[in-house]
């Protein structure tokens, strides 16, 4: 082909290129690929010619704007862990505290409940779990159930499980936070009434240094992702100058990046649950692992999101 056909035929693509920048990731390789290609094809006929040059410098741009693309998506990870998540937490900071409300009640009415109730316990955690674990406690091993499945298989399941009873929690706030509730009212009444089974046998301390390695973290995770439910069960409920449904699309997004942020906090803890809770550790060493884990919550999703927030709006 010869060189006048081949600018001829690429011309207004190449311009097109310049004139009108492309900020699809995807649209941005797709023309970096053609311009390259053409590239190619005039450094092998053309090699010395103004269009070799042209062509050269162009691909050259749109390298520098790939990169600028995969640093800016490196920084946009960090920046929704270190800003974005933070602020969502501080804006969404009441409904964090009703979840937490919502929940602690139900833990208080699941241990009153099974306080005047022999069978409650029963009812809750099903009569299997309630039988090992008396067998357990004759065996002098009160809590043998957290080391009777193989570490990697039990890792996997307890993550997953938790991640699932969080997606849960969150996507039942469609039905205007109702089932939100449910889900913290459910597992507070499990967690109140499965600590008063253990406080009715003397072992309410041994329980909490064994069970609370791992439930620190997995059950702030449980509320915090109670908080996003609330929070699109909110927008629902009360959208303000926006239509229902815009309203339910932004308290969506936000409640779903609330539970997105939580996922390394349940892998943390079914790690703990799976490798650290099975072991014999001496009781400082568990009530450092409780502490550090009850600090890093509150300090991530109550104070940090609070600095941030002060920051931003005095800078």
């Amino acid at each position: 082909m010869k060189e006048a056909v081949f600018v001829k035929r690429n011309t207004e693509k190449w311009h097109e290129y310049e004139s009108t920048p492309a900020h699809d990731p995807d649209q941005l390789t797709e023309r970096f690929i053609e311009l390259t290609d053409d590239l190619s094809y005039a450094r092998t006929f053309y090699p010395k010619s103004t269009v070799t040059r042209y062509l050269n410098g162009v691909a050259a741009q749109f390298h520098q704007k790939l990169y600028s693309n995969r640093q800016e998506d490196r920084n946009r990870i960090a920046a929704f862990w270190k800003y974005e998540l933070p602020l969502l937490l501080f804006e969404s900071r009441f409904k964090l505290l009703y979840s937490f409300l919502f929940f602690f009640g139900a833990c208080i009415l699941g241990w009153l409940s099974a306080a005047h109730d022999d069978t409650y316990v029963r009812l809750i955690m099903g009569d299997a779990y309630v039988n090992q674990t008396l067998e357990n406690i004759k065996n002098g091993d009160p809590l043998a159930i957290y080391g009777g499945t193989g570490q990697a298989d039990m890792f996997m399941q307890i993550t997953v499980n938790n991640i699932k009873v969080s997606f849960v929690a969150f996507a039942l706030g469609a039905f205007f936070s109702f089932g939100t509730i449910a889900v913290l009212f459910q597992n507070g009444v499990m967690l109140g009434s499965f600590q008063y089974f253990f406080f009715e046998r003397d072992l309410l301390l041994t329980s909490v240094l064994k069970i609370w390695i791992h439930g620190t973290l997995e059950i702030s995770a449980i509320v915090i992702a109670g908080s996003a439910g609330l929070v699109m069960g909110h927008s629902l409920l009360f959208p303000g100058t926006y239509s229902r449904l815009e309203s339910f699309k932004q308290g969506a997004k936000k409640g779903m990046k609330i539970v997105i942020g939580l996922v390394p906090v349940f892998i943390a803890a079914g790690f703990l649950e799976s490798f650290i809770t099975r072991l014999t550790l001496h009781p400082v060493v568990s009530s450092v692992i409780i502490i550090a884990s009850a600090l890093f919550i509150v300090w991530y999703f109550v104070l940090y999101p609070r600095k941030i927030y002060r920051q931003t709006t005095l800078s």
